[in-house]
């Protein structure tokens, strides 16, 4: 007679989900026991790693993951990069163990306390099964509420005992739909608001990228003649930055944001928050006399936006059905944010980048040195996970910055550190799995790079494609930078000096070097793009721009 374990396995078979990250404890050995030679085991040393690895391999293979992490403490550590994966909308299928049924009511050792609340409100659904034969279904119905629109992480509790428990080859296998359709005849008033409109423009955000919408989102901007702004701190490029009608980053704040939008009467706010804003700027959230029109596949996201009327909806399918019913524009003219060219949104908090001093010995690289050196050895395509808080704008001018290829730049959605290295690895998981191969570029503070080191070693051991390029100038340059804004002097905690970033990536087993001109930084690259295998790229920089 099967097991449970027999028919959980053959249930995640026919759902295609055949890789398991994890790290595991003395509770999930019993899942893991006679681990099926057909599913693939991906080993992250830290919890926070685990989930960051599965986030970006799902995004990656545009499918679900599961994650499987220790009880109670290990789903603790777990829980920052899952808050990530919940703003960033991936379906991730969280585990972690439990205790013997027979000894719960006691609450013994490693028992995770009222299981299902520990990861709530991130997580779309928890679950600990009543019954042991209920864990297949529970799987079943966890996997159908993480791919559902919004997509995200769910979490199961499943105790030790329940998998060597025999019942029924039961069928719970069920197909569920991906994607929901928008309304037809509201999205017929946005086509008319739209065609009315004397200066429209759009705003892209996450899950145009996700639902495979670049070439829709292109052709509705060309057909309205309108400009393209990224939606604030987007965790996913939408649109090609290269092309004409980009006009940039909205800023993340109030009164800068409406500033930025100031000439447009109508502004088309397509998978993205309305809107992402931090710090507080208090102003108009929108130009005098314009409207917002919302698309989000989220009840949710559409509840608490601070403005605008919203359609319910896939972003692909709405950005393609508008693309056909509006009629085609003249181009805007005499508008600001109309650009000839692309430009970029002044950032709310301006990186503290100070330019190194040429009359000293050995002039310290500032971060635009080294993206203008990694931008001069890139390959024509590759992947970037991004992380480097403080030097976003220097970034985003820069060549490498500027992404014109769908699904080739990621960062964390919920602004919490230690996301973009697993998720780099992850990646380049995901490449390999899917034959692209493209190699991946993790380009991270010296301050992010302490939050999940031990990423390198899974790279590593799966002879990935991944190059580490962190930006070291001994300080947290962003905290630094807040405190300069808000006028606040003698804050502890912000000097990080003392740390070897070479010898921390030689001891996981990469390729480790120390740069400190961008010539280093250049000819380091070239090399690591030209060879497989785990780099690490320590480059030093001056001032205050990392």
């Amino acid at each position: 007679m099967p097991t449970v374990r027999d028919v959980t396995f053959n249930v995640l078979r026919r759902l295609g989900v055949k890789t398991i990250v994890g790290n595991p404890g003395s509770t999930e050995e019993a899942f893991l026991a006679d681990f099926p030679s057909d599913f693939e085991y991906i080993l992250a040393l830290h919890e926070s790693c685990v989930v960051g690895v599965a986030d970006g391999l799902a995004q990656g293979l545009r499918a679900p993951v599961v994650v499987n992490v220790h009880t109670n403490a290990g789903l603790g550590n777990a829980m920052g990069n899952i808050i990530t994966a919940a703003l960033g909308k991936t379906p991730l299928i969280v585990t972690a163990g439990q205790q013997t049924r027979a000894m719960l009511l006691g609450e013994p050792f490693l028992a995770n306390t009222d299981a299902e609340t520990l990861p709530k409100p991130w997580v779309k659904w928890s679950y600990e099964p009543r019954r042991a034969v209920d864990v297949p279904a529970a799987f079943m119905r966890a996997y159908a509420m993480a791919v559902q629109p919004p997509a995200g992480p769910v979490f199961l509790s499943l105790p030790m005992d329940d998998w060597d428990e025999p019942m029924d080859d039961v069928d719970v296998f069920r197909t569920v739909s991906m994607r929901q359709a928008p309304d037809p005849e509201r999205l017929a008033m946005f086509a008319d608001l739209l065609g009315r409109s004397q200066s429209p423009v759009l705003v892209y955000g996450g899950d145009v990228a996700r639902c495979g919408a670049w070439d829709a989102g292109v052709a509705l901007a060309e057909r309205l003649k309108a400009p393209v702004w990224l939606a604030p701190l987007p965790e996913r490029v939408p649109f090609p930055q290269d092309h004409p009608l980009y006009a940039g980053v909205l800023p993340p704040a109030i009164a800068p944001l409406g500033k930025a939008l100031a000439g447009h009467d109508l502004v088309l706010v397509a998978g993205a928050p309305v809107f992402r804003y931090y710090p507080f700027v208090p102003g108009g959230y929108l130009p005098d006399g314009a409207r917002l029109l919302h698309i989000t596949d989220d009840p949710a996201e559409a509840a608490r936006a601070v403005v605008g009327d919203s359609l319910l909806g896939d972003a692909g399918l709405a950005l393609a059905a508008l693309a056909k019913l509006v009629a085609t524009r003249p181009a805007c003219v005499s508008i600001p944010a109309c650009p000839s060219r692309p430009a970029q949104a002044a950032p709310v908090v301006p990186a503290r980048e100070s330019a190194a001093d040429e009359n000293a010995p050995n002039p310290a690289m500032t971060a635009q040195q080294v993206f203008a050196a990694l931008s001069e050895a890139a390959p024509e395509d590759y992947v970037i996970a991004l992380e480097v808080p403080s030097s976003m704008a220097a970034f985003s001018t820069s060549p490498i910055g500027r992404m014109a290829r769908p699904d080739s730049y990621y960062m964390t959605a919920s602004g919490g550190l230690g996301w973009a290295m697993p998720a780099g690895v992850g990646h380049a998981l995901a490449e390999r799995h899917t034959g692209r191969n493209r190699p991946v570029v993790v380009i991270i503070g010296d301050g992010s790079f302490q939050y999940a080191v031990q990423s390198i070693w899974t790279a590593v051991q799966h002879r990935l494609h991944v190059v580490f390029v962190v930006l070291k100038n001994d300080h947290y340059g962003i905290l630094k930078a807040f405190a300069a804004q808000m006028g606040l002097s003698g804050v502890p905690g912000l000097d990080i000096p003392g740390i070897d970033i070479a010898a921390l990536g030689r001891g996981y087993g990469a390729d480790a070097h120390r740069c400190q001109t961008a010539d280093q930084v250049r000819e380091r690259f070239a090399q690591a793009m030209a060879r497989q295998g785990v780099t690490v790229i320590e480059a030093v920089v001056g001032g205050d721009g990392a």
